[in-house]
């Protein structure tokens, strides 16, 4: 099988759209639909669907996707056993306008020349994220689980970022107009969050968020894109949503949506970072000490029970699920 055709298979399904596989594997559109068209003639299946957004995956082409990243990963292994540390570093973060992604951008912009390979596994549960960096699919990910015990021996999760929740909403709701809010004044309001995955860590997440301050978190219905839910919030009076203060979204001036910080506690999402425990990738350690460089959101703060409230000099005591909000 050819095993360039199914590079560009596999990047095609992580990116999209085939002109941003063409771009990062350095030939032309044509190139990867030529390569895609063969492999789908070999295999007598439809890999991709075309949209207007670009392709999207059948059936066919999610079955094959694991397997091909297990080919694509060992040819890459091969080479590296022969040419150490000529591969980038491979990142997973949750979506390329996550505020892992935005982290990310920060740091290679910070080092001018240095070689990232950014990704998204398009993965809800750690396990299936754990697998792909043991068999070295991919060097870390910035992905948690909530239950640091099951991991397994060879790997190891380190705190990476804390990244601060905003309430999202459109000119007509009653909070639109606050600066900032408190959990307290978000109580009875719909915290619309769609397409929760059952035992995510988001999950618990918003589980644990919704039971500390009593708050109406509604996951009905699949999340159709952030387009979507974009559209609902500008015409709603009554819909309102929480996205990470380093989340990028992009809609159209006339939605006039508004970004309000919430504060008294400040609510928490810790973000983490799943590598190798022995030998990870070397271009690692640059990625690490730039984590560690980012700013602490500002005291008291909320955080779910599985993080444990960094050490600081002279800090207020921090809230935990375990304190009461309104204290």
């Amino acid at each position: 099988m050819d095993t360039e055709a199914l590079r560009s298979f596999v990047r095609a399904a992580e990116l999209g759209q085939l002109q941003h596989a063409a771009d990062e594997l350095g030939v032309t559109q044509q190139a990867v639909s030529k390569r895609i068209a063969a492999l789908e003639r070999d295999l007598e299946v439809r890999l991709f669907t075309r949209t207007a957004r670009g392709v999207e995956l059948t059936l066919d082409g999610q079955a094959l996707l694991p397997h091909a990243r297990s080919v694509v990963a060992g040819v890459e292994r091969a080479v590296s056993a022969v040419r150490p540390g000529s591969r980038a570093p491979r990142v997973d973060v949750l979506g390329f306008r996550s505020a892992q992604a935005v982290v990310l951008h920060e740091y290679w912009r910070s080092r001018p020349g240095t070689d990232l390979d950014v990704v998204t596994l398009r993965v809800d549960d750690p396990r299936a994220v754990v697998a792909a960096i043991e068999a070295g699919e991919i060097d870390a990910s910035f992905r948690t689980v909530t239950d640091p015990a099951a991991l397994p021996p060879g790997v190891r999760m380190i705190r990476a970022f804390d990244s601060p929740l905003e309430l999202l909403v459109g000119p007509a709701h009653p909070l639109a107009s606050a600066r900032v809010l408190t959990p307290r004044r978000l109580r009875k309001h719909r915290i619309w969050v769609p397409g929760i995955a059952p035992r995510s860590e988001w999950g618990e997440f918003y589980d644990q968020l919704a039971t500390g301050f009593d708050l109406r978190v509604d996951a009905a219905g699949p999340h159709f894109g952030d387009e979507v839910l974009l559209d609902v919030l500008a015409d709603s009076a009554d819909v309102a949503t929480l996205v990470g203060s380093r989340d990028r979204y992009i809609w159209p001036a006339s939605y006039d949506l508004r970004r309000i910080p919430i504060a008294d506690p400040t609510l928490v999402y810790p973000v983490s970072l799943i590598l190798p425990k022995a030998n990870p990738h070397p271009g690692l350690r640059g990625i690490i000490a730039h984590l560690e460089s980012l700013p602490r959101p500002s005291e008291p703060v909320w955080l779910p029970s599985w993080a444990t409230p960094r050490a600081a000099p002279a800090a207020p005591r921090r809230l935990t699920k375990a304190t009461s909000p309104g204290h």
